[in-house]
């Protein structure tokens, strides 16, 4: 039987350049969200949820407005959070990184990510399509988890915000990338949360 995770990060933003912790959707995340929700809109979900975050919650509510027999849920362990911390096989370039960041929130961070996969990776019974709108770290952790990577080469898988990642999850073997960061629904114009291209 098939299980496919379709993780959304939720669309950009208002004043995200500023550095705020959270906030309402932007104009252009709002437009983002329903372009990614009318993509999916054919999907028969068994599930959905959302991160509690306000920029989560607000992508959850587009799908809503485009699928009203969505049913979709707050879970806490969709929250952004640091998956873990530095360790000694992580290249050097990802130290600064972590100084602004403590043990206590790797510590929840890991812990979270834990309980994320035992929750959504869990093998199922019949065919099953389950909808999960989150964050980049989040999205980039099970990345890392379907190929069984360092721990620390979540830093550096970046998702576009309302890109599209599926994962399938199989029963007797590893599960599978279908894709990752998909942006084909959205315009030019509208690609943005991946980092700034550096000159060389």
């Amino acid at each position: 039987m098939a299980h496919y995770l379709y993780l959304v990060r939720h669309g950009e933003q208002l004043d995200a350049e500023h550095g705020m912790p959270d906030g309402p959707l932007s104009p252009r995340g709002r437009r983002q969200a329903e372009l990614i929700a009318r993509r999916l809109s054919g999907v028969p979900f068994n599930a959905a949820w959302h991160s509690p975050l306000r920029r989560a919650e607000e992508t959850a509510q587009v799908f809503r407005e485009v699928m009203p027999s969505l049913s979709l849920q707050p879970s806490a362990l969709l929250f952004d959070c640091i998956p873990s911390g530095p360790s000694p096989d992580m290249p050097h370039a990802f130290q600064s990184f972590f100084h602004s960041i403590t043990p206590a929130e790797i510590e929840a961070g890991t812990a979270q990510m834990a309980d994320a996969v035992d929750e959504f990776f869990a093998p199922a019974r019949e065919d099953r399509h389950d909808l999960l709108i989150t964050h980049n770290f989040v999205i980039g952790w099970f990345v890392r988890h379907v190929f069984d990577a360092p721990q620390w080469r979540w830093l550096g898988l970046n998702q576009a915000n309302a890109g599209l990642t599926i994962i399938r999850v199989r029963s007797a073997k590893p599960p599978v990338l279908v894709t990752h960061n998909d942006l084909a629904h959205l315009p030019a114009e509208l690609r943005t949360g991946l980092p700034e291209a550096q000159p060389f």
